[in-house]
């Protein structure tokens, strides 16, 4: 921690992390889907400034990194970071089909509250055995109409409507989780690991 430079506030460990190998979006609208199935479990990312890769006796690329051959990446989408209570409100709103992890962010933390933008956006600084890793640009991660249609219990063809309006403005502004980018100042590859604890740089 010596290494580090600011207030920090501990937020908690990371307790999963995982990568998206496709698109969790299929079909076309209006007849489109959210399909998890994509989502892979791993032991440890490998982050640089191009986004994350999976490594599990494998180099297993997420979808959002600039160099995979359906590439997704827009630049601040490179990471994605929830929260085990943002899970929690979800499951409270939608039911138990809501598992942590299933929104298919890259990392999640075991924080028992919800984190409103403003609260991330200074920063998240990730601590591990080889120092510090700062993550930087954070911003809430826009739900899309298909995941808002998974967490309704919505089927594939059935149409958006104000129950799904209503949920993409819930999930909004965080609930469905933060990208950030791994900051100029940090080195680059980086590793993070299961375990690793996560602070907030406070403003």
């Amino acid at each position: 921690m010596s290494n580090l430079s600011g207030d920090l506030e501990l937020l908690g460990t990371i307790v999963r992390l995982q990568v998206q190998t496709s698109s969790l979006k299929c079909g076309n609208r209006p007849r489109s889907w959210y399909n998890p199935e994509f989502i892979r479990p791993v032991p440890t990312l490998r982050l640089d400034d191009g986004g994350v890769t999976g490594l599990d006796g494998e180099d297993v690329a997420d979808v959002h990194h600039r160099d995979h051959p359906q590439s997704k990446w827009r630049g601040e989408n490179g990471v994605s970071v929830g929260f085990t209570g943002h899970y929690a409100r979800m499951r409270n709103r939608f039911g138990p089909h809501l598992a942590d992890g299933i929104a298919g962010e890259n990392i999640l933390v075991d924080a028992d509250r919800e984190f409103a933008e403003e609260e991330v956006t200074g920063g998240i600084v990730i601590v591990g055995t080889l120092g510090p890793i700062a993550l930087e640009a954070v911003q809430h991660a826009p739900p899309c109409v298909e995941f808002s249609k998974f967490c309704a219990g919505y089927a594939f063809d059935q149409r958006a409507d104000t129950v799904i309006a209503d949920s993409l403005q819930y999930l909004n502004l965080g609930m469905r989780g933060f990208y950030a980018t791994l900051a100029e100042s940090s080195p680059s590859p980086v590793t993070i690991a299961l375990g690793d604890t996560v602070y907030r740089r406070m403003r």
